[in-house]
């Protein structure tokens, strides 16, 4: 492995980290309601989502096979609509996707 490689992939990986370590251990009681740091935060999770739906809709658009991508968006979907929860839709279509490539 090249060096500008496993260098870049330390930094991103130590920014992931960071950038989801530090607001678990932030105290936000202090911050406004709508503030741009809470919008900010907000949307994250959203964000998480649609980071995935995209990383599994590119094979799908370059001619990959649909089932995954057909079965990680019905996942989210399903569970975002029955518990509102963004943390378990994200897991929900991550095993969904999971479990179409899986099965192919």
């Amino acid at each position: 492995m090249r060096l500008e490689i496993l260098t870049l992939a330390l930094i991103v990986g130590g920014f992931t980290w960071a950038f989801r370590f530090f607001p678990t251990r932030a105290d936000l009681s202090a911050l406004p309601q709508g503030g741009a740091l809470s919008r900010f935060l907000a949307a994250t999770g959203p964000a998480a989502i649609a980071t995935l739906f995209t990383a599994s809709a590119i094979p799908f658009v370059q001619g990959g096979m649909p089932v995954p991508l057909a079965m990680g968006t019905v996942a989210v979907l399903a569970v975002f609509a029955v518990t509102r929860s963004v943390v378990g839709a994200t897991m929900a279509g991550s095993v969904g996707y999971g479990l179409g490539v899986w099965l192919i």
